[in-house]
């Protein structure tokens, strides 16, 4: 694991080594979308990773589709993330946020207006959501008007402002996972007959204008992109295509000069070859299931310049140390992954030199 420990540039910053917290939904948020109260103490116990991506908050009231997700759209937003960056980086750590827009992966009731999940089109992705009533179908969504596709760019671009405020390292924007930029790539969520429809570059558009909208706003040296190609998360299938749509995408991506791409693997080799020769700047690759002692695997085989980790950075607050020293990692308990209960699976996983 030798490669993990170099000391990469990532746009203008300098990262203490490769490996990268991936972002993750914790559903802990306050109910106005204002980071929890342990949500500065989560993130700054994980600040020896390289970069830490926060979990996904929405760039607007319409973005939210899960129970106590953050926002980053109002002043109240911006003073909660402040807390959390101020105590990343006294502990030296690098830190993004992510901007999520749900799209269709919403219910109503999860929700301070009750409003309609939105998305390209008004097809329902046939799955069923967590409500404070347990579980029910999500219902099927309100296809975007132009206009209003506008406007979910103007609020990427407020977003991506408010994290700078904030005082966040830069922005991912989630285009990965089933989710709306995600979404529009799709074949089968995205049947528009528009501009933002039908060919590869009209699928593509709503991406590459989102990204360009944020590089605009705060520079392309403080971004960066997640795709998942073929990864069926919310019944989203971007169908035979796929390949040569991503090629599309991240060509086109490749020339705002964004600090990274960051691509949630899912094991089609072609797609990640291909994105790693089209790709011209540092790529991040999370591999679904990736076992600990292959971790660096993608950084010898030159498939990828970082790495990110979901489980094992959330159930190992010290997973550089126990990594080095060679120490076993602490098992993450999923029944508490979800749930707000203070401390309990979320800042209370024990330290190898605690133990």
């Amino acid at each position: 694991m030798k490669k993990l420990w170099d000391q990469p540039k990532l746009g203008n910053i300098e990262l203490s080594n490769r490996l990268v917290m991936a972002p993750m939904t914790r559903s802990r948020a306050e109910l106005n979308g204002v980071p929890g109260s342990l949500a500065a103490k989560y993130y700054s116990q994980r600040a020896s990773m390289g970069l830490i991506i926060t979990e996904g908050a929405q760039p607007s009231a319409a973005g939210q589709g899960y129970l106590k997700t953050p926002g980053i759209y109002t002043n109240d937003h911006i003073s909660g993330w402040r807390r959390v960056t101020d105590a990343v980086h006294e502990k030296g750590g690098k830190i993004f946020i992510q901007l999520m827009h749900v799209g269709r992966m919403a219910h109503p009731d999860n929700t301070p207006a009750h409003h309609q999940p939105v998305a390209p089109s008004a097809i329902a992705p046939n799955e069923k959501i967590f409500t404070a009533t347990g579980m029910q179908s999500i219902p099927t969504p309100h296809a975007l008007s132009e206009q209003e596709i506008q406007q979910t760019i103007a609020d990427y671009r407020h977003g991506a402002a408010a994290v700078i405020e904030a005082g966040a390292d830069g922005v991912e924007i989630h285009g990965a996972n089933g989710y709306l930029i995600h979404q529009f790539l799709g074949q089968s969520s995205n049947v528009r007959q528009d501009n933002y429809g039908g060919s590869i570059q009209n699928r593509a558009r709503l991406a590459l204008e989102i990204a360009r909208a944020v590089t605009d706003e705060i520079g392309p040296e403080r971004v960066g992109f997640r795709v998942s190609p073929l990864n069926l998360l919310g019944g989203v299938n971007e169908g035979p295509e796929a390949k040569d749509l991503y090629h599309y995408l991240v060509t086109e991506l490749n020339q705002l000069n964004l600090a990274y791409l960051h691509v949630m693997h899912v094991g089609h080799e072609d797609i990640l070859a291909d994105i790693r020769h089209a790709w011209q700047h540092s790529l991040i690759v999370n591999r679904a299931g990736r076992p600990i002692e292959e971790l660096s695997d993608d950084l010898n085989n030159n498939l990828a310049d970082l790495v990110s980790v979901g489980n094992f950075s959330l159930a190992n607050p010290d997973l550089v140390t126990r990594l080095k020293k060679k120490v076993a990692l602490n098992e993450p308990n999923p029944k508490t992954f979800y749930v707000d209960d203070g401390p309990l699976g979320y800042t209370d996983y024990p330290e190898w030199s605690k133990i």
